[in-house]
C-alpha cells in the first residue's frame, strides 16, 4: 500500500500580496516578471498610464477572447476592454496614499483567461510640489529679557511640508532688522532648525517689542512658501531658558496598547526662581495625526497614548516637544517613538478565479484556480506558509516571482470497500482493485475535485445534492456523502490558523483542520452498469 504523501509547502514573505495557483500537474502559466509604470500624482480620471495589453504581448484582436481584467483591493486604475490601455480611475494623492514615505506605489494583478495567466503590475506614484510649507500658528510670541547678551539664540518653530524628497526640504528667511538675524541649525535627518540670534543689547525703555516675519521656502521648482509673524516682547530679567535633560527622547511601544499607556517621560529644568522657573510642556508644530495618537501632560511631561497605535499603518513617529518657563523662554526636544509589531492580523485567502468545469482530457499544467493570500503583519508575523493537504492530483505554486510542488502529485486514489463511491444503485465489495480503474471512474474523480473546488469558492454551492454531500448525491446516489471521501475543502490552509478556502476570514482562536490521509485498503472491483 502507498503511504501518505507529506504536505507540500512553500513560504512567502510577509507584507506583500501572495498569489498561488492550483494546477493539474507541474506547469505554471504565471509570469514571474513585473510590469512597471511611473506617473505623477494628481493625474485626472481617464489619464493614460500605459499600453498594458501591448506590454503583455497581446494584439487588439486577442483582447475579447482573453478577457483582460485587473484584480486589486482598491481600484485606482482601470483597463480598456477595446484597446487594452491602462488608465487612472481614481484621484491619486500621494500624501494621502503613502504619507511621508520615500517611495509610493500601487501593485495589482492583471488576469488573462483562455488560458488563465496572471501578471504582476506596479505603478510608481511620483510626488509633485503641490503643498505649501505651513506653520501651526499665524503668529509666534517670544519674550526676551533686556539683559540678554548679544549672540544669544532662541529656537523658533519649524514649518511642515507634507511633500517628500526635495519638495519637502525647507530653508528659512527673516525680515531685515538690525537687532536680530537668523541662523539655521541642522538637526537629525537633514532638517533645518531656525534660530533667532540677538545681534545687539536690548533696552526695554527704548523699545519694548519687535515684529518680525519668518518665511519658510521648500525645495521645489518653483519654490512654494509659508510665513509666520514673530512677536518679540522685551521683558525684565528672566535669565535662564529651560533645558531638557536630553536632546532626543526615544521609546518603543507595542501596537494595540491600551489608550492612556505611558510611553516616555520628558523633563526640563530652569535655573531661575519663582514663576520664571515654572516649566510647562506641550507639542511643537506636529501633525494632527500625532496629536490624535499621543498626549503630553503640561505639568509632568509624561507622554501617553491617546489613540490606537497600528504598526501596519505607521511604524515610527518623530515629533517635537517644547518646554516653556513662566517668563516665556522656550526649549525644544525631539521625541522618536518606534511601534513594534504584534501578530494581530490573520492571513486571508481570496479566491480570484476558479475554472469550472474542467474537461476530462485537460492537459497536465491546466490552471484550476487562482487564490491570493495576504497578511499585513511584518517579519515572522507576516510570513505565510501555504500547504495543500490530503491526497489530490493538484500542486500549489507561488506566482509572486522567482522560480520553484514542484513535487509529483499523489496519484494513489485507492479506497476501502466501505469508502468507495459509486453511482446510484451500485453495490460495493464485488472485487478488490485500485480506484479509479476506468474512464467512468476517472470522470467521477474529476467531478469530486470540481465539486470541492466550487464549494471552497462558494459556500452556498448549488451544484445539487443535500447537506454534506458536496453536491454529488443527485448524480451518484444518496449513499455517497462526505463521510466517503476526505474533506477537500480543507486543501489549502495556514498552520496555526483556520484560514482555508471556505474560511477566508480565518478566525485566529479556532484550530486548523488537517484532514487525515493515511494508508487506504484496496477496494473491491467496481460494479459495472
Amino acid at each position: 500500500m502507498a503511504g501518505r504523501q507529506r504536505p507540500r509547502r512553500r513560504r512567502a514573505g510577509g507584507r506583500v500580496l501572495l498569489a498561488a495557483l492550483l494546477l493539474l500537474g507541474l506547469c505554471c502559466r504565471a509570469a514571474p516578471e513585473r510590469i512597471r509604470y511611473a506617473i505623477p500624482e494628481e493625474l485626472g480620471r481617464g489619464s493614460l498610464v500605459g499600453p498594458l495589453a501591448r506590454d503583455l504581448g497581446l494584439s487588439p484582436a486577442e483582447l475579447p477572447a482573453r478577457k483582460l481584467r485587473l484584480s486589486a483591493e482598491k481600484q485606482y486604475f482601470g483597463v480598456s476592454g477595446e484597446s487594452g490601455q491602462l488608465y487612472v480611475s481614481e484621484r491619486l494623492d500621494r500624501e494621502e496614499m503613502c504619507g511621508e514615505a520615500a517611495s509610493c506605489s500601487v501593485s495589482f494583478e492583471a488576469l488573462l483567461h483562455n488560458p488563465l495567466n496572471v501578471f504582476h503590475v506596479q505603478v510608481d506614484i511620483h510626488d509633485v510640489n503641490d503643498n505649501d510649507p505651513a506653520f501651526s500658528k499665524a503668529a509666534l510670541g517670544l519674550e526676551i529679557p533686556e539683559l540678554t547678551l548679544p549672540g544669544a539664540r532662541f529656537p523658533l518653530e519649524t514649518a511642515r511640508d507634507p511633500d517628500v524628497g526635495s519638495n519637502a526640504l525647507l530653508t528659512y528667511q527673516l525680515s531685515s532688522n538690525p537687532s536680530f538675524s537668523l541662523a539655521l541649525k541642522e538637526s537629525s535627518g537633514g532638517k533645518k532648525q531656525p534660530e533667532l540670534v540677538l545681534e545687539r543689547a536690548l533696552d526695554r525703555e527704548e523699545q519694548s517689542s519687535f515684529q518680525l516675519v519668518l518665511t519658510a521656502l521648500d525645495g521645489g521648482d518653483p519654490a512654494r512658501s509659508g510665513t509666520v509673524q514673530i512677536l518679540v516682547n522685551v521683558t525684565d530679567a528672566n535669565d535662564n531658558a529651560p533645558v531638557f535633560t536630553k536632546r532626543v527622547y526615544e521609546a518603543r511601544v507595542r501596537e494595540n496598547v491600551p489608550v492612556g499607556s505611558l510611553v516616555l517621560h520628558v523633563r526640563a529644568t530652569d535655573a531661575d526662581a519663582g514663576s520664571n522657573a515654572r516649566v510647562s510642556y506641550g507639542f511643537g508644530n506636529v501633525p494632527e495625526g500625532v496629536r490624535a495618537l499621543f498626549s503630553v501632560d503640561s505639568e509632568s511631561g509624561e507622554v501617553r497614548t491617546a489613540g490606537a497605535l497600528d504598526f501596519e499603518e505607521k511604524s515610527k513617529y518623530s515629533f517635537g516637544l517644547e518646554a516653556r518657563d513662566g517668563g516665556g523662554l522656550v526649549a525644544h526636544c525631539e521625541v522618536e517613538i518606534e511601534i513594534t509589531d504584534e501578530n494581530d492580523n490573520a492571513p486571508e485567502i481570496t479566491v480570484l478565479s476558479v475554472s469550472s468545469p474542467v474537461p476530462e482530457d485537460a492537459a497536465v499544467g491546466t490552471v484550476v484556480a487562482l487564490v491570493k493570500v495576504t497578511d499585513p503583519d511584518s517579519g515572522e508575523n507576516g510570513a505565510v506558509w501555504l500547504e495543500l493537504s490530503g491526497e489530490a492530483p493538484l500542486s500549489l505554486v507561488a506566482s509572486s516571482g522567482g522560480s520553484y510542488k514542484q513535487a509529483q502529485p499523489n496519484t494513489d486514489w485507492r479506497f476501502s470497500q466501505t469508502q468507495r463511491p459509486g453511482t446510484s444503485g451500485s453495490q460495493n465489495g464485488e472485487e478488490g482493485g485500485a480506484w479509479p480503474n476506468n474512464q467512468f471512474d476517472t470522470e467521477m474523480l474529476q467531478a469530486m475535485i470540481l465539486a470541492s473546488a466550487n464549494e471552497a469558492a462558494d459556500a452556498n454551492s448549488t451544484l445539487g445534492g443535500g447537506t454534506g454531500t458536496m453536491g454529488l448525491s443527485a448524480r451518484y446516489g444518496p449513499q455517497f456523502t462526505l463521510q466517503h471521501v476526505p474533506d477537500y475543502r480543507q486543501n489549502v490552509y495556514i498552520p496555526g490558523s483556520t484560514a482555508t478556502l471556505t474560511n477566508a476570514a480565518g478566525k485566529r482562536d479556532a484550530k486548523a483542520t488537517n484532514p487525515s490521509g493515511g494508508n487506504k485498503k484496496k477496494s473491491g472491483k467496481k460494479e459495472k452498469k
